[in-house]
C-alpha cells in the first residue's frame, strides 16, 4: 500500500493515475448497457463480437501513430485530449440506429482508447524514471477501481435514467471536468529522447519474451472478456432479471482485482514473480469452475476470485519483461504490453463468435481451458525467462 501513499501525497501522480480510472469508469458504465444495445438493435452475440472487433481495429490501427503524436504534440497534451475525446465518443453508440453505425462509432471509440492507453502508461513510465518512484501497479489498480466504481454507480442509478444515453453522457461530463481540473499537473510532460534506444527493432531479439507475451495475451484477453461479457452471462446463463443485479459479476471482479493490485507488491516480495504468476492463474482456473456452475451465488463467488487471481499477474509479467537479459526495458515492456492490449481487445471478439456457434457458457469454458494451458506453460517455461 506504500504506492498509494505516494500517489495521494503527490498531486501529479494522482492526476496521472486518474487517467487510468477515467478510462475504466466509462467502460464500466458501457458494459452495463451492452444487453440494452443488443436488444435495441436486435443483434446476436456474433454481431456484438463484430462491434467489439471494430473497437479493437480502431485501437490497433492508430497505436503506431501514438509515438509521432507524442513527439509533435507532447505526451501530457495528447493524454489529456485523448481521454476527453474517448469519453465523448462513448456517447455515440447509444444514439445509433443500425448495426453499421454501431460498428463505426465503436471504431471511433477505439481510436481514442488506444491513444489514451499508450500515453497514460508512458506518462507513468516517464514520471517513474524522472522521480525514481514506483506506482505503475497502483496506477493499474486505479484502472480496475474505475471499472468497479462505474459499474457500482451505474447499477444504482440505472433506474433513474429514462434514456441510457443520459447516463453515459453524465459520466462523460464527469470525466471531462475532472481531467480539465487535473491536467495542469501533467499537461507539459514530454518524453525524453534517448539516441541509444534507436537501435534496430527485431523480433529475434525479443525471442526470450515470447512466453511472457503469450501469457500476457491470455491474461488480459480474459480480463477484457469478463469486462464485456459478464453482464450478458448473468442475463443469459444465470437468468438474472433485476437491473441492480446485472452488473454484480463485473463489480465483484473489478473490486477484487483492485484490492489484489493494491496489495500485490508486498505479496510479490514474499513469493517472487514465478510463484505469484502460477498461483494467480491457478486461482483463476478454479474461479472459472465456480462461474461455470451457473448458480447465482457460486458464480458471483467465482467472479470475485477470478479478479483476485488475475490481478497480481500482469504487474509481474511487466516486471519480468523489463528485466530480461539481452532486451532493453523499453523494448521488452512495449512488446509485452502491446500483446496484452491486443488480447484485451480481441478476447471479447473471440468469445462473441464462440457464443454464436455454441453458447456463452461454452465461451467461458474456452477461457478456462486457455488459462489451463497458460498455467502449464508458466509452470514449465517461465522460470527459464526470469532472471531470478
Amino acid at each position: 500500500m506504500g504506492s498509494l501513499r505516494v500517489i495521494f501525497s503527490n498531486i501529479q501522480y494522482f492526476s496521472i493515475t486518474w487517467l487510468f480510472a477515467s478510462v475504466n469508469l466509462m467502460v464500466g458504465t458501457w458494459v452495463l448497457y451492452i444487453p440494452y444495445i443488443k436488444e435495441k438493435l436486435t443483434l446476436n452475440d456474433a454481431q456484438i463480437g463484430i462491434g467489439l472487433f471494430c473497437l479493437s481495429l480502431g485501437v490497433l490501427l492508430f497505436i503506431p501513430v501514438v509515438p509521432w503524436l507524442s513527439k509533435h504534440i507532447g505526451l501530457g497534451k495528447i493524454s489529456f485530449f485523448a481521454v476527453v475525446m474517448f469519453s465523448v465518443a462513448y456517447i455515440l453508440p447509444f444514439v445509433v440506429t443500425s448495426f453499421v453505425m454501431l460498428c463505426a462509432t465503436l471504431f471511433l471509440v477505439g481510436i481514442f482508447l488506444g491513444i489514451t492507453d499508450v500515453t497514460m502508461n508512458a506518462l507513468v513510465s516517464v514520471t517513474e524514471k524522472k522521480d525514481l518512484s514506483h506506482f505503475m501497479s497502483a496506477a493499474h489498480g486505479f484502472f480496475s477501481l474505475g471499472g468497479a466504481i462505474g459499474a457500482i454507480i451505474g447499477s444504482l442509478v440505472m433506474p433513474l435514467f429514462s434514456n441510457p444515453m443520459y447516463h453515459i453522457a453524465c459520466m462523460a461530463l464527469l470525466i471531462v471536468l475532472t481531467n480539465v481540473l487535473l491536467q495542469p499537473f501533467y499537461f507539459k510532460v514530454k518524453e525524453d529522447s534517448h539516441p541509444e534506444e534507436k537501435s534496430h527493432f527485431s523480433l529475434k531479439h525479443l525471442k526470450p519474451l515470447f512466453v511472457v507475451a503469450f501469457l500476457t495475451f491470455v491474461i488480459m484477453g480474459s480480463e477484457g472478456s469478463i469486462e464485456h461479457w459478464s453482464t450478458l452471462y448473468l442475463v443469459e446463463i444465470i437468468k438474472v432479471t433485476k437491473d441492480s443485479q446485472i452488473g454484480l459479476g463485473f463489480i465483484l471482479f473489478s473490486s477484487c482485482m483492485t484490492l489484489g493490485r493494491f496489495f500485490g507488491d508486498s505479496v510479490s516480495e514474499k513469493l517472487g514473480s514465478l510463484k505469484i504468476i502460477v498461483w494467480g492463474i491457478l486461482i483463476a482456473v478454479f474461479a472459472f469452475m465456480a462461474i461455470l456452475t451457473g448458480q447465482f451465488y457460486v458464480s458471483l463467488f467465482g467472479f470475485a476470485f477470478l479478479g483476485l487471481g488475475l490481478s497480481v499477474i500482469i504487474p509481474e509479467l511487466f516486471r519480468i519483461s523489463g528485466n530480461t537479459k539481452g532486451v532493453s526495458s523499453s523494448q521488452g515492456i512495449s512488446f509485452v504490453s502491446g500483446m496484452g492490449f491486443l488480447g484485451f481487445l480481441l478476447g471479447p471478439v473471440g468469445l462473441g463468435f464462440i457464443s454464436k456457434q455454441f453458447s456463452l457458457w461454452a465461451s467461458f469454458l474456452f477461457l478456462m481451458c486457455l488459462l489451463t494451458v497458460a498455467l502449464l506453460i508458466a509452470f514449465i517455461k517461465l522460470k527459464n525467462t526470469t532472471r531470478s
